[in-house]
């Protein structure tokens, strides 16, 4: 087979786009990937949680709307947002370092013992950012294909999960993270990018 068939894997984009035989994307690939937690519980180094991350789910974003109600019909505008708590699994560790990370986590926004919370978020509150690669290792570095940092992150929920005889798998231990914000860095490459605010004159909707 000629190698310039490739260039025919792909949908056909039609005689008005500039590159109709440009060949199919190289997508971004789920298991290349790694998550940091900064300022997470208070023992050092928190890149234990790095190393045991088995899946994270990426943010999710929706808007509630408001009905504009109009004689025969009703129109919508777009009311406040909501970013979607989002859920990271990690594998218990022998050494016991994911669940002390996670424990002195809890403990820095509620303490058990004492029954006395954190006075504000600032105490708590920490940053989740994790980084889609592009497959390289060791001499070769990983270039970074997409990343997205979480601000104002906590514990939602915390679950570690059960003990079972009959099962080969990994202990783990599955945490729902709810934040305030999130944007994809750099700045400019997806949510967060600066966009100027329009007041335009046309009726679009």
């Amino acid at each position: 087979m000629s190698v310039s068939s490739l260039t025919k894997f792909t949908v056909p984009l039609g005689s008005d786009q500039s590159a109709d035989a440009q060949g199919l994307l190289m997508p971004k690939l789920k298991f290349r990937f790694r998550a940091f937690f900064e300022n997470f519980g208070i023992s050092t180094p928190r890149t234990e949680l790095t190393k045991q991350v088995i899946d994270i789910t990426r943010p999710s974003v929706s808007f509630e709307e408001i009905p504009i109600e109009i004689y025969n019909s009703r129109a919508y505008l777009m009311g406040k947002h909501t970013w979607e708590p989002t859920s990271v699994n990690l594998r218990d560790d022998v050494n016991g370092s994911v669940t002390k990370l996670v424990g002195e986590q809890i403990q820095k926004q509620f303490d058990f013992m004492e029954q006395s919370s954190a006075s504000s978020g600032i105490d708590y509150k920490f940053i989740t950012r994790y980084e889609v690669l592009d497959g390289g290792n060791g001499a070769s570095t990983p270039n970074v294909l997409e990343s997205w940092e979480m601000y104002g992150c906590f514990i939602q929920n915390v679950n570690y999960n059960d003990m079972n005889y009959a099962s080969n798998e990994p202990a783990t231990i599955t945490l729902a993270i709810r934040y305030d914000n999130a944007v994809q860095t750099p700045l400019g490459s997806g949510v967060g990018t600066e966009i100027a605010r329009t007041l335009g004159t046309v009726v679009t909707g």
